[in-house]
């Protein structure tokens, strides 16, 4: 395996932000050319095998930068909440920030997005779309369900400039989740144990107005969706953006009830979810093409995983793949050994941990073998056959989250997959190291800033 893996890699060159260690080079600034193989596509679903690895935020930073650069892409979409994604979206559009906003990224696991290598990408972003008219320039959106009480003001907050009578009846239907504000897990525990989904209507109510607003926009002539995805021009001034949120609402209620039902019907709920946002972004106009940004777990094909197979869950890269076939690419991304930015349990503190090495028999361990300190291998059928029938095979296959526990890692972190099936590229790095999560002096910033006749830290919106 490990000698079909060497003679079919292509050496990759040094990541942009490489160290010293790394030995940066002259084709520091090539990374992305390799992929120019995806540049037809729809969708480029770019993954990571964990949240807290540098190298796979810098290698999505230079993939998405070429891409965008060199083949019209236009909408990045990642795994995070819309209401956060939504403050640097505006950001890198040269937009004001809304005046209801809060600081984004400030719910557990902080580093996954407040960190050094994201407001990286977020500057050059920001610079990038500086050189171009509105209708070519490139957004940033949030495709995950987390932020249910985020999006419950940004909702009321958009109904409260444009409609006070609307507002006020949103403020009321709203009140049945108040109570659970702190701990939305548990209302569903509640709803399972009295069998009754007190908020489900309410909330629906809620995205059934705003969707009539859409359509109704719709019809007057107006895009629902925008050059830049969000509507700032009165009187339609945030519609997409409310009702984008209203439907996050209505799913994040779903969500927190279907927890206690079973981890299958959660999981597809939350992946329904980010694919259903992503289709909302992309629209029908074929000139939308769209960059996201996820874990390997929501953008490799379930259908090859355990999670598909035994489970019963489906995933992101699963609904763009029977969508889009040929023109959605899936891009997996794996590591032997190194540090990772993550925590011991849910809401603990973050922590730079070692990596233990991979397990023998694990994909890990083959790509490890062949030697390569990084690669890309091109898994599409007819591209390296022999390679490909080897790999048809199901293998170990490590997962990390935002919770590494190396201790119990062949059980907590490794699953079944096949990777020719689950993915139609993998990028593999050696050895990694944690990203650079932003403290307060970071977020704070330092220099002379971008704002539009103001100065403005060169790492907003991530500045408290």
């Amino acid at each position: 395996m490990s000698a079909l893996i060497r003679a079919a890699a292509e050496p990759l060159p040094p990541l942009p932000g490489c160290t010293a260690a790394e030995g940066c080079g002259s084709g520091e600034t090539t990374f992305g050319q390799a992929f120019d193989r995806f540049g037809d596509a729809r969708v480029v679903l770019l993954g990571e095998a964990s949240h807290g690895t540098s190298e796979f935020y810098r290698a999505r930073d230079a993939i998405t930068r070429r891409l965008i650069e060199q083949h019209g892409f236009n909408i990045v979409a990642v795994e995070a909440d819309w209401p956060d994604a939504a403050s640097v979206h505006r950001h890198v559009r040269h937009l004001p920030p809304r005046p209801d906003a809060e600081p984004p990224f400030q719910r557990f696991p902080t580093w996954m997005w407040r960190n050094r290598e994201v407001a990286t990408f977020v500057r050059w972003l920001r610079g990038h779309n500086a050189g171009h008219d509105p209708g070519a320039q490139a957004g940033f959106h949030g495709l995950d369900l987390y932020s249910m009480y985020g999006s419950i003001r940004a909702v009321i907050a958009y109904l409260d400039r444009v409609d006070p009578d609307a507002a006020r009846l949103a403020r009321k239907h709203y009140g049945c989740l108040t109570p659970w504000a702190g701990e939305p897990a548990e209302y569903g525990r509640v709803a399972l144990s009295t069998g009754h989904a007190a908020c489900e209507q309410a909330v629906l109510e809620i995205l059934g107005e705003l969707l009539q607003r859409q359509l109704s926009d719709h019809q007057r002539g107006g895009d629902d969706i925008g050059h830049d995805g969000l509507h700032d021009g009165m009187p339609r001034d945030g519609l997409f953006d409310a009702t984008q949120n209203a439907r996050l609402v209505s799913n994040a209620e779903a969500y927190y009830r279907a927890m206690y039902y079973g981890a299958a019907e959660s999981w597809n709920l939350r992946d329904r979810h980010m694919f259903d946002t992503l289709m909302q972004l992309l629209g029908s106009d074929p000139n939308r093409k769209a960059v996201v940004w996820a874990h390997n777990s929501h953008i490799g094909d379930a259908r090859h995983t355990d999670m598909g197979r035994l489970r019963g869950e489906l995933n992101v890269g699963q609904l763009c793949r029977e969508k889009f076939g040929d023109r959605a690419a899936l891009v997996g991304f794996g590591t032997h050994e190194g540090t990772v930015a993550a925590a011991s349990d849910w809401g603990a503190p973050m922590q730079v941990m070692p990596i233990n090495p991979s397990l023998p028999g694990s994909v890990e361990r083959a790509f490890h073998d062949a030697g390569h300190p990084a690669c890309l291998v091109d898994l599409r059928e007819g591209r390296h056959p022999e390679l490909r029938e080897a790999l048809l095979e199901p293998r170990l296959e490590r997962f990390i989250g935002v919770i590494y526990l190396p201790d119990t890692e062949r059980w907590s972190h490794y699953a079944h997959a096949t990777l020719a099936q689950q993915f139609d590229a993998y990028v593999w790095f050696d050895r990694t190291r944690a990203v650079e999560p932003l403290d307060d002096g970071d977020a704070a910033g330092e220099g002379e800033g971008e704002g539009e006749g103001e100065s403005m830290p060169d790492t907003w919106p991530f500045g408290l």
